[in-house]
């Protein structure tokens, strides 16, 4: 029997992000974390004959969240833009995940239509070594350009 090497479980170091606002490519260097997650929307059925409910699946939404250190102003902005026009932006997150001591290889998701549900338009925090703030999200869509390969077992 074979067991996963240490080595191939990637580091959540080792990646990078990039949004795709308007057109221009960001590199998101100041992500503390992200996570994007799909989850079934089911409706509850009730047959004759079967005393128990049943599920069926009838679409899926995405939603995440990501923390970031508090050194950009670009969420800010598109949340000010919001405020001001009503004019709302959504945008591609666009992440790889690529650990070069791994044996599986990298890893790119692309979450498409991404639109910012809060931003912390304003922070200070004496008791804090470095600020930082939480931003939740939707996204309407995915690709996925690039898959891990199985890991070798030792």
């Amino acid at each position: 029997m074979g067991f996963l090497k240490a080595g191939d479980i990637i580091s959540g170091q080792e990646g990078r992000a990039y949004a795709t606002i308007d057109g221009i490519n960001y590199e998101m260097f100041y992500i503390r974390n992200i996570r994007a997650t799909a989850e079934k929307q089911k409706n509850e059925i009730r047959t004759l004959g079967k005393r128990g409910v049943q599920r069926k699946v009838v679409g899926w939404s995405g939603t995440g969240s990501m923390t970031i250190y508090y050194v950009t102003s670009k969420f800010r902005q598109l949340m000010y833009d919001y405020i001001k026009t009503g004019v709302d932006t959504y945008f591609d997150i666009t992440i790889v995940n690529e650990d070069p001591g791994s044996s599986v290889g990298k890893q790119v998701v692309t979450l498409i239509g991404v639109n910012l549900d809060s931003v912390v338009m304003a922070a200070l925090d004496t008791e804090a070594d470095e600020l930082d703030e939480e931003c939740d999200f939707t996204w309407e869509d995915i690709e996925i350009d690039s898959l891990f390969n199985d890991p070798v077992l030792g």
